[in-house]
């Protein structure tokens, strides 16, 4: 799926591989799902435009993520970050 210019300038940190990017809507956000692999973990990422969530917190941001999709499994640890254009939610780690 081609991205919006909404998602054009997602940043990849460091040794991050992307194994599959994707758009989505959950609910009325638009966002990006995002399955990596760093070193030796792998792990999900749903991306947020900050703009798109500035009226809400951490967790209720986290709260969307596992309450609006199927994605989280239930003994998921979820980490949370807000860079300068989006935010990032991510989860479901596992080490290789």
């Amino acid at each position: 799926m081609i991205m919006t210019d909404k998602f054009k300038d997602i940043p990849i940190e460091g040794r991050i591989w992307i194994i599959l990017r994707y758009q989505a809507k959950i609910e009325d956000y638009d966002v990006v799902y995002e399955k990596w692999h760093r070193d030796e973990i792998y792990g999900e990422s749903i991306i947020f435009l900050n703009a798109d969530v500035a009226d809400l917190n951490e967790e209720q941001i986290k709260n969307i993520v596992s309450e609006k999709t199927a994605l989280l499994r239930e003994d998921s640890k979820m980490t949370f970050s807000q860079l300068e254009k989006y935010t990032f939610v991510n989860f479901n780690f596992e080490f290789a």
